[in-house]
């Protein structure tokens, strides 16, 4: 007990660097979490293949990056923003297109299954994802480039870092929620999600093409797993087979705690994951920092069930 407070008492300068690190973090695991949010909230199944699919996007971005040269010690500013331009397009695209395809070959064909059958077959989606990843990059992690500087945008003084990462971390998951928000509220089609989340079948008699709907949901979906790789990437410069599980399941539950189906919420419970976890690290270690992450969603869920954000809603029968 005494050592925990020791390290307490150590680490209470940087508590604005744990809380802008978790709020980093936080961020990251918002944007997976946005994928899995958007699938769910229109047809109720929990995607467990979103985080291998994020996995798959980071090595495309690598990919992408060292076919241009950016990757190279000596590649020029022409090169670095070309390679930047090519993952940030190239990646989303090639992540909603795997998602579409998995939804028609696999999901489509069971959306009147039981829904333990639909979530049996997501879990082995994710399997052969990552064994993809595995027979794509190897099980050595690989480094990612440092196209981004590490420049400290506070300059030299106070303990606090906030680096052009971080800038970049959210300066891209605020505009996302709000494009996403803008566009479930606002447009035609957003509309039409919605009405086809509320019920499919009324959404059928009123003209709308379901089957379209949900095609674009998990495009949507795909892409937001792709601009979360690239991101992610770009932040961390690590990679391997194996990251969309933690990180899938980080986001999962951040999409849980803020009430899955929720775009806000998704970003909420990102937010304060990341920010108990790393808080968590600091004060109590890092054998801890998962423990009190899932002690606190347990007990948040006890008392809303529906999360923070999310509205209580009927069982569709």
């Amino acid at each position: 007990m005494f050592e925990l407070f020791a390290q307490a008492d150590a680490t209470a300068a940087g508590f604005g660097q744990y809380l802008l690190l978790g709020l980093v973090l936080g961020s990251l695991y918002a944007l997976i979490a946005l994928g899995y949010t958007m699938v769910y909230g229109i047809i109720e199944l929990i995607n467990f293949a979103h985080g291998d699919l994020f996995m798959l996007g980071t090595f495309f971005a690598l990919g992408a990056a060292t076919a241009v040269g950016a990757t190279t010690a000596d590649a020029g500013t022409g090169t670095i923003v070309l390679g930047l331009a090519l993952m940030l397009v190239g990646t989303p695209l090639f992540c909603a297109g795997l998602n579409v395809a998995t939804d028609r070959a696999i999901y489509k064909p069971l959306r009147r299954s039981p829904k333990l059958t639909v979530i049996v077959s997501a879990i082995g989606v994710s399997f052969i994802f990552m064994n993809l990843g595995l027979f794509w990059r190897g099980a050595t992690p690989v480094k990612f480039p440092d196209l981004i500087p590490d420049t400290n945008l506070l300059g030299g003084a106070g303990s606090v870092r906030f680096t052009l990462k971080d800038a970049m971390v959210l300066g891209v998951t605020v505009p996302v929620m709000i494009a996403l928000t803008v566009f479930v509220k606002l447009t035609p089609l957003g509309k039409a999600m919605r009405a086809t989340a509320q019920n499919p079948t009324a959404a059928v008699l009123m003209g709308i093409n379901v089957d379209r709907v949900i095609a674009v949901t998990f495009a949507i979906g795909g892409a937001l797993a792709g601009v979360a790789s690239v991101v992610y990437g770009l932040y961390i410069k690590s990679a391997d087979y194996q990251m969309g599980f933690q990180n899938g399941l980080y986001a999962f539950t951040a999409a849980v705690l803020g009430g899955i189906g929720n775009i806000p919420g998704a970003v909420l419970g990102g937010l304060v994951i990341g920010v108990v976890g790393e808080l968590g690290k600091a004060y109590l270690g890092a054998k801890w920092s998962e423990a009190l992450i899932f002690g606190i969603l347990i007990v948040i869920l006890l008392f809303r069930p529906t999360g923070l954000l999310g509205a209580r809603t009927r069982e569709k029968v």
